[in-house]
């Protein structure tokens, strides 16, 4: 297992409400490395005079980096490289690949080797599902990376346009080919597709648990473990109400799997708030079956990261911190904690945050 698991940087509150030191220390307190959400780095490149520039995203990279060495916080990725595959106007697919060899020169400055990508939700005007065309762009990503040291993790959400089971990213990955091209299995989207429905009256599809547990089967008989580029384990809220029009949460520009993943992922384990997904069943399968020895780590999304009080990236970071523990009790793992404290913010460029 990875020396410590680590946190998606939103996880801890949104960048536009809770500056990334204050979640950086919330981080280090509870032992966590960090996904670096890209979010975080861009609201740091606009604060700096000229705005988000190309130098302004290298400027802030070094000081995300800064940051993060004061803590002895390490980065595992910078996420997510969104709406990339099968884009339908080639000269926009010219632009996401500048925007990619950016994207690598801050990987580096970060000290991260890897880039996550999730499936595009794009209509189907902007997006093809030509799965030729899908992988041939994801071929050129991994092309470009190899000569970098970079790698890829390449992620189905549950409401993506051409992609949202793991069944479909495994085949592009496979298909790919390529040594730095790999999975991300993401325990939310993996059952907020096959298990799930936040619009449905009884909040699950017909024959989940069936439909689960034979996707599970197919899982460890058909993916290659070395294939894995990182889990992220989190759950999610059972609503009251179906996530229809008139629900507190229901966006008419957003498909309901999107808008409930926006509002109300969980942290293992917390029934008490109301997780109901088999995110057990799902782990089992990932770490005991397959005998997945790499990268874990939480991905969070909820309404509670907008609220602005102060406590609320210690409070994410402390819900997380027990949420691990209890994986680690339910699966015998064993990782090795830091015991440094962390350490004040003292550069003079963070003060700019």
């Amino acid at each position: 297992m990875p020396s410590r698991p680590a946190i998606c940087s939103h996880s801890l509150g949104r960048a536009w409400v809770h500056n990334l030191p204050e979640k950086l220390d919330a981080a280090s307190k509870y032992g966590f490395d960090i996904e670096l959400f890209y979010e975080d780095l861009l609201y740091i490149a606009k604060s700096l005079p000229g705005g988000a520039t190309s130098a302004n995203h290298l400027a802030a990279a070094h000081i995300v980096r800064s940051l993060c060495d004061e803590r002895a916080i390490a980065i595992i990725n910078i996420q997510p490289f969104m709406h990339y595959e099968g884009l339908r106007d080639r000269q926009r697919h010219v632009k996401r690949i500048q925007e990619l060899k950016l994207w690598m020169q801050m990987a580096h400055i970060l000290g991260t080797d890897t880039i996550a990508i999730p499936s595009s939700f794009l209509g189907t005007d902007e997006a093809s599902g030509d799965l030729d065309l899908i992988v041939s762009d994801m071929q050129e990503v991994a092309d470009l990376g190899a000569a970098e040291g970079i790698h890829f993790g390449y992620e189905s959400l549950a409401w993506g346009t051409y992609s949202d089971t793991w069944e479909r990213s495994w085949e592009i990955v496979r298909r790919v080919d390529r040594p730095n091209f790999k999975l991300c299995l993401d325990t939310f989207n993996m059952a907020a597709r096959v298990y799930a429905n936040p619009a449905a009256p009884t909040r699950k599809n017909p024959n989940a648990e069936a439909d689960l547990a034979a996707s599970l089967q197919r899982l460890v008989k058909t993916v290659d473990v070395r294939k894995i580029a990182f889990v992220q384990v989190v759950d999610a809220e059972y609503l009251e109400e179906p996530l229809v029009e008139g629900h507190a949460y229901y966006d008419a520009a957003q498909p309901a799997r999107m808008s409930w993943s926006r509002n109300c992922r969980l942290f293992y384990g917390e029934s008490d708030r109301g997780a109901y997904l088999p995110v057990k069943q799902i782990l089992k399968a990932i770490l005991v079956d397959l005998g997945y020895r790499g990268r874990i780590s939480a991905e969070l999304f909820n309404r509670s990261l907008t609220e602005s009080d102060s406590s609320v990236p210690e409070e994410h970071a402390r819900r997380a911190g027990e949420s691990w523990k209890k994986i680690e009790r339910e699966f015998g793992l064993k990782t090795h904690r830091r015991q440094s404290s962390v350490q004040s913010v003292a550069r003079e460029q963070t003060a700019r945050l």
